[in-house]
C-alpha cells in the first residue's frame, strides 16, 4: 500500500493516573523533583519534561498508571487508513477529542495507547 502519511514523535506525553494516585504523583513531579510545572492550560496538570510536555490526569476506573503518547502526521486521513491496512487497532471510544479536532486514537501491539494527530500545537 502507498501511504501519503508521515509520522513523527509529538511532544506531549500523557500519564493516565487513579484518582487515588494522582495528588502524589504531581506532588512527585513538582515538589520532589522541582520539574516546572505547565500551567496556560489550567485547570490540566502539566510539567516541562525536557523537549516535552508530561500531563498528569486521574482516570476513575483504572488500577494503574498507564502512559500515552502523542504521534504527529501530515494527513490524518491517509494515516487512519494506512494503519488499518497495517491492523492497528483504532480505539477512539478510550477518550472524546474536541470537535473539529483531527486526530484518533489507536493502541500499539503492546497496549500503549497513541493520539495520532495533525498538530500537536492543538493539545
Amino acid at each position: 500500500m502507498t501511504i501519503n502519511a508521515t509520522f513523527s514523535a509529538g511532544r506531549n506525553i500523557a500519564m493516565k493516573t487513579p484518582p487515588h494516585l494522582y495528588e502524589v504523583t504531581v506532588q512527585f513531579y513538582r515538589d520532589v523533583l522541582g520539574l516546572k510545572q505547565i500551567t496556560k492550560h489550567a485547570p490540566s496538570v502539566g510539567f516541562e519534561f525536557g523537549s516535552n510536555n508530561l500531563w498528569i490526569d486521574s482516570v476513575p476506573g483504572i488500577s494503574q498508571a498507564e502512559i500515552w503518547l502523542e504521534v504527529i502526521t501530515n494527513d490524518v486521513s491517509s494515516a487512519a487508513e494506512y494503519l488499518k491496512s497495517a491492523g492497528i487497532v483504532r480505539c477512539d471510544e478510550i477518550e472524546p477529542l474536541p470537535e473539529g479536532f483531527q486526530a484518533f486514537w489507536v493502541s500499539s501491539p503492546a497496549s500503549i495507547v497513541h493520539l495520532i494527530c495533525k498538530d500537536s500545537e492543538s493539545w
